[in-house]
Order: structure tokens, then sequence, then C-alpha cells
């Protein structure tokens, strides 16, 4: 595998030479000095908007179009001015000085409050579940609801915030070029912190710094001191002890315990008394939607959604009037975590631990020794538009529609049964339900799992792309001219309203994202001037993919379209055949809505993130128009037929007088029926090859890996534990890899991807049993001609 940056080197040359492995410190590069932005124009992408259909009153208060002219700024760059103080003296100490002015409100009566709330009072006199019995209040309660209290919180200690601040102030400067905070999208948020309302933040979840450099920003920025909510499973009892008192809550776990556990009910009311309280007293909350980063499972974050069901249950019981949602993104270049050496995700996290890693990530750019900013990550933070959750919930409802299993839609599809797609979404949930979330009611508990779908797309979709991911794709599905293809990949990310994080010369920029990747690739000197960049085989390439799957919510639309466009043509034109005869079928509109809702509901709810307000229908239309915007295709016109231009003297049907909210598009095409006889063919312009074999290349790890799965049904040892059958799949994919090279593919969290998929697809079943649930094949699927059928149909949408 390779691939050269634009340069001098010539075919010839490239076949002879024997190029040795080099430093970038000592390497030029043959390319212009072309400048990067992240503008197109004059105008930088403005991310962050919320849903217009969940939300529209938010539009109308929050929003002003001066906003988006305000710009980033850069919460590390603490100067003299930030400080109330002047002298030569002070620029010197300006980062202690900025501490120590940092406005900290002290909660200390928080705890009495809390015990003396309704329903802790009620556990105290016997007159609820779990109580010391009616009329006498027994010591040992008291106690437990002492320690499941101590277990949550402590009164933060603004002594030690101000030393941490310091602290943290200057490991962020030594380890980041920028922390950037958009203006704007922080002008509005203080606007929502000022109509009396608690602020609950909603973030995406990349680094374990995440928890400790959000509220960093906050506090920087006058909004006080940011309770963080933690996972207890990713940290030691030391650390947690620590964050306790840094502002940080933890769920305690008997709060996960039976419904008619009186210790489950004690420790739920606490946790629900403490999110009361701390609603009511108007501090900031920060709740993670994702799992922590390294988790292997579900990508949503059962934990994230046991806190917001506590947030929806005091807003819908009153205690507050509402909450503002604040979705936020935070996106790094590299993700600073600490080295998988001495840190495993399923190992908590240890305060030397973490001193270590802060010491090694100190000391990286001396033992490289090629310049300290060279070696330092950069990271965006995104604090998106806010939205009050009441006007979430009210507008939510009006939008559940009917829902069917995974195999109820497919299974008679994939095995030739029938060929229409019922009219339905496909119910697929992935996060199981833990904590406060299983005493609230089915109705409740379906309402927090679309809010936090709904807010992490908002979230994921207004991330930044960082320099990273552009360039691992590029290596990824090797492009021969990295220095064009960079710019050309910048531009079409800006093109879909997505920002980046990142700017400058675009020698610097590959030089300095080169530099990040270098663990990953290896850099050939072959001639002056020219570099040949190999990417290293095994985990190098798993972590390539990885940083290139950043780049599919830009491109998710397209990328569906292209896929659903390949298995439309697979039984028609052979895959090696030349793209003039591609464009040469016709594919009708009906055929491109199907193949894409096939697709649509052969990949994973976590991986798509679809906005729960839009139906599959919707997105279909969105998946078509995308592709005709890009100019892949392009509208047949038959003769005798009226030209699709051609709107005039189209008719409004009855059924197009009144239609539900989520079934409006920009397009014309509303009417199904009316696009029975609209055609297209695939363009004939140049670049659309190679653009479409990228957009089918983004989703192509995770397809093998569900044909790879498919193929390996014959092989596996059923019945076996679920993890047991992951296991298998794994090494099945990593032995695969060994043959083929699709090192891509060889990850973990697709083979539990590909299981889970499975399951909900009914190839593979649960029965229960003494040591667990175990994995069985189903009768269905036991034949071989069954399983080549799954195989068939996965491959379909595969472009080689």
């Amino acid at each position: 595998i390779a691939t050269m940056l634009e340069g001098r080197l010539q075919t010839q040359q490239r076949s002879s030479c024997n190029g040795r492995e080099t430093s970038l410190s000592s390497s030029g590069f043959g390319m212009k000095l072309e400048a990067v932005t992240p503008f197109l124009g004059k105008y930088r992408p403005f991310v962050g908007r919320c849903c217009q259909t969940c939300t529209p009153k938010s539009w109308e208060s929050l929003f002003h179009r001066s906003i988006m002219d305000l710009g980033f700024g850069s919460v590390i760059l603490v100067k003299e001015e930030n400080t109330r103080f002047r002298g030569w003296l002070v620029r010197r100490l300006c980062y202690f000085l900025w501490s120590l002015e940092q406005h900290i409100p002290s909660y200390q009566d928080a705890p009495q409050k809390i015990v003396e709330s309704t329903g802790v009072q009620k556990i105290l006199s016997g007159k609820a579940p779990g109580g010391a019995g009616e009329g006498q209040v027994s010591d040992h309660v008291k106690k437990e609801v002492q320690r499941i209290l101590g277990h949550i919180q402590a009164p933060p200690r603004p002594f030690l915030l101000r030393l941490f601040s310091w602290a943290l102030l200057r490991f962020l400067n030594c380890v980041f070029l920028n922390v950037q905070l958009h203006k704007g999208q922080m002008k509005m948020v203080h606007k929502a912190a000022q109509e009396g309302l608690p602020l609950v933040l909603l973030s995406t979840h990349k680094s374990l710094l995440d928890g400790i450099l959000l509220p960093f920003v906050l506090l920087s920025q006058g909004l006080g001191v940011l309770r963080v909510a933690w996972d207890p499973h990713t940290c030691s009892p030391a650390l947690r002890a620590l964050l306790r008192n840094l502002g940080g809550l933890f769920m305690p776990p008997e709060a996960s315990l039976s419904l008619d556990s009186s210790e489950g009910v004690l420790a739920r009311t606490v946790v629900h008394a403490v999110m009361e309280q701390l609603l009511v007293s108007g501090q900031p909350l920060l709740i993670f939607l994702e799992e922590p980063p390294g988790a292997q499972g579900p990508r949503l974050s059962a934990l994230g959604q046991a806190w917001l069901g506590l947030v929806v249950q005091a807003v819908q019981g009153g205690t507050v009037p509402d909450a503002m949602l604040v979705p936020v993104a935070i996106t790094y270049d590299l993700v600073p975590d600490a080295p998988h050496e001495i840190h495993h995700a399923s190992v908590p996290l240890g305060l030397w631990t973490g001193a270590l890693a802060v010491l090694r990530s100190l000391m990286e750019p001396a033992r490289v020794g090629s310049g300290p900013q060279s070696h330092c990550w950069d990271s965006l933070a995104y604090l998106i538009w806010p939205c009050p959750g009441q006007e979430y919930t009210v507008n939510a409802r009006s939008c559940w529609g009917s829902r069917q299993t995974l195999e109820q839609l497919l299974q008679p599809i994939v095995l030739g049964q029938c060929t229409a797609v019922p009219d339905t979404e496909k119910e697929q949930e992935w996060t199981p339900v833990t904590g406060p979330l299983l005493a609230l009611r089915a109705e409740d508990q379906f309402l927090v799992r679309r809010l936090s779908r709904h807010i992490l797309n908002a979230s994921v979709a207004s991330s930044a792309v960082m320099s990273t991911a552009i360039m691992a794709a590029l290596l990824l599905f090797k492009h021969q001219k990295v220095g064009c293809s960079f710019s050309w990949l910048t531009e079409e990310t800006l093109l879909r309203g997505f920002d980046v994080g990142f700017s400058g010369q675009l020698r610097c920029l590959v030089q300095h994202t080169l530099t990040l990747l270098r663990a990953h690739v290896a850099l050939l000197r072959v001639h002056p001037g020219d570099l040949l960049v190999v990417p290293r085989p095994g985990p190098g390439l798993t972590h390539l993919a990885r940083l290139s799957a950043e780049l599919l919510p830009a491109f998710l639309s397209e990328a569906v379209g292209a896929c659903a466009v390949r298995g439309l043509l697979a039984g028609r034109v052979p895959p090696e055949g030349p793209w003039e005869l591609q464009g040469v079928e016709l594919l009708s509109q009906n055929e491109l809505y199907r193949q894409i809702l096939l697709l649509l509901h052969l990949l994973p709810q976590d991986l798509l993130l679809l906005q729960p307000c839009q139906s599959s229908y919707c997105y279909c239309q969105e998946v078509l128009d995308r592709l005709i915007q890009c100019g892949l295709l392009v509208a047949e016109e038959t003769p005798g037929s009226r030209p699709a231009c051609d709107t005039g003297r189209q008719r409004l049907s009855a059924k197009l007088l009144w239609k539900p909210s989520g079934d409006f598009t920009d397009s014309d095409s509303d009417d199904f029926e009316e696009a029975e006889g609209r055609y297209f063919r695939l363009s004939q312009q140049s670049r659309c090859p190679d653009f479409f074999l990228f957009l089918c290349r983004l989703l192509g790890p995770l397809l093998k890996a569900f044909a790879q799965a498919a193929s390996f049904l014959h092989q596996g040892q059923l019945p076996d534990t679920e993890s047991g059958y992951t296991e298998q799949l794994f090494q099945f994919l990593q032995a695969t890899a060994k043959e083929d090279g699709t090192f891509e593919c060889a990850d973990p969290n697709l083979a539990i991807s590909a299981v889970w998929t499975f399951r909900d697809l009914g190839v593979l079943q649960q029965t229960p049993s003494p040591a667990g649930p175990r994995l069985h094949l189903s009768p269905t699927f036991a034949t071989r001609d069954n399983q080549d059928k799954l195989e068939q149909f996965i491959r379909q949408f595969i472009c080689n």
C-alpha cells in the first residue's frame, strides 16, 4: 500500500528507487505553498443549529445573525489583559492570578437540603418502600442515605478548584496548540443562562480528558462550576474522591437494582433528590451521551440516558419549569488518552496512571526532538444551540409512528420470500435500560432514548473534521496525490456545511498531520523533494480506519446512496466493468428508494444516528437529492414525458394537501406514485468514478465485516455466549485480514456490531441458561443456502 505526496516522482523512478525510512524534519515536499482555510469564499460554515421541527421556538428567541461573525477564540490563551492587574510580575503570574479571580459559588448546605427533600423524608419516615417502617426513624437508613449521598457527590472545594484550574491551564498550554471555542455559540449559551433556567450540557465523549476540559472551558467563560456525571467504572476509588471534590457526580451501583429491591428504591430516591437540588440551585450539569472511549458495546451510553432521564423526570414533575439542553461537540486531531500499554478501557483509570500519562504527554515533544509545536494537539469545542427540554418533549410525542423489528423488515427480503419493503420504521435499541431509568414508564423511557439520540445527532453533525481524519481517509483509500486530494476533500467537507479544525499552508498542514500519525505510517524518502507515505499494516491500518470514520457524518447521505446504487447495479453490470458501461443503465427512482431503504435497515442505528423526527422515506429523498447535487446522478428525460424541471403543470393531489411535518422535503418528489416514471443515470464526468469509489469505501469496513461474519456462520462454534462468539468472530476477522490485507475490518467494535445485527435479523437467537444467555444459530439460517443468501445480500452493497 503506497501513497505518493504530490511531487516530481515519475512512474519509472518509483519502480526503480529503493527508499529508506526518514523523518519529516529532514525531508522536503515538492508541492506548492497553497493556503488551506476553513472558509468557502468569505464565509465559514456555522454549525450547531437545533432541529427546527422539534424546537421551532429556539430559532426565534436565541439566534441572531450577528453571532455568526464573532469567530473563534482560544480559551487557553490567558494574558495580562485577562486579569485585573498590570505589570511585569503579572505577566509572569497571569495563570495564577486568573485562577484566583474565577467566581466559584459555594454550595455547602446542599447535603442538608437533599436530606430534607420530600422523597428522602418519606423514606426516613417509612411512608415509602425501602423506609424504616411507619412511625420510626432507623439509624441504619440514615447512615445508608448519608453513604449513598457521599458516593454520589461532595461539595466543591473552591481552593482545590482554583489550584486544579491553574495546573490544568499550564498543562493545556504545554500539550495543545489551541483549544478553540466559538464566541457566537458562547453568546447564545450566556443568553440562555440569563433566562434563569438550569443548563444541561449533553456531550459527545472522545477522550477521558473531556470531563476535565469542558468544566475548565465553562469556568473560564463565567458560567460557574460544571457538575460532571462521570462513569464510576472508568475511575479508581482515589480518582473518584478527587473528582467529587472538583464537582463530579457518580451514580451509585444500587440504583440499577430491581424495582422491588429496597436498596434500589433508596438509592434511586437519593439520586433523584440530588438532581432536583442541583437543578433548583441552577448549577450547570454535563452528561456524556456516548460510552467512554475504548469501550466495546453500544455507542449511546446507558449511564448518560439514566442521568438524562432524571432531568426529564424533574422537569415533568414540576421541580423546575424547564431546563435548557445544550448539545456539545468536542473534537481533537488526535485523542489525548493514556497509552494502551499503561491503561486499558476495561481497567479503571487511577491517579498514578493519569499522572504518568500527563508526564508522558509533556515529555513527548522533547523525546521526538523536532520542535514542540509539531507534536501538539488541537481541540475545538462547540456549545450548540440551546433548546428548551419541555418544548422538545411536547413536539417529540407527535412524531411517533409504527415500528417493526429488523427480523420483520429484512429477513423475508434476504431469503427471497418477498420484494416489497414494509412502510414502517426500524425498531433497534442496543443500549440497556439501567439505573433510575428503570423506574420510569415505558413511554418516558422511549422519550429519553429518542431525546438522547436526537441530541447526539446534533452534536456529531456539529463536530469539526480534523486534518488527521482527512489524511487517514486519503491514506486508507490509496489516493496517489495527497496534496491535491487534501485540498479537494477539505473543500468537499465545507460544501456540506461541516466545519474543519485547521488552516494554514498546505505543506505545513500535511507535515503536521503526518507527524501526528507517525506511529501508524512509514515515511520513505525516494527522491530529493519527494516523500513516499506507507501505512503500516496491522494495527496501523485499523487505527487509520477509525480516524477516517470521523468523515462519515459529513458524507453519510452520499455514501449510503453510492452503496445503494452499487447494489442496484450489482445484478446488471460486472463490478470490474468500465464506468461508461455502468452509466448506460437506467435507474428508476422507485428502485433507488428500495435499495436505500434496504441499506438503511441493514446499517446499525448507532452508526446512522438519524433524527427520530425524520422518517426513513424522507431520508431516502434526502439521499437522492444529495446524489443529484454532488453530480453523481443525472436525470434521464424519456421521450414524451414531462421534463423533471417542469413544475408549472403539476397538479396538487388530495394526498399532498395535508401531510405530517416529517414528510416535507425541499424536493418536488414527495408523491411516490409520480416517481415511477423518473429515471436517472450515473454521470460521465471525469471526477465521478473516483468520487463514487471514495463514497463506497467510507462504508466499506463495516459492510465487509458484516459479509465476513455471514461467511463465518458455518465455521463458528455455537452455541456460545455473546462475548465468546464475538471473540471467535474477531479472531476470524484478524485471520482474514492477514490473508487479504483488510485490516480495517479487524476491529472488535465491528465484530460486536455484526453479532448484534445478526441477532436482530434473526440469524442468531438467544436462549437462557444457568450461566447466562447463549447464542445459537436459528433454524432458518442453519442451511448453507440461506447463509449464502445473507452474504450475497450484504456483498451487493460493497464496491471492491
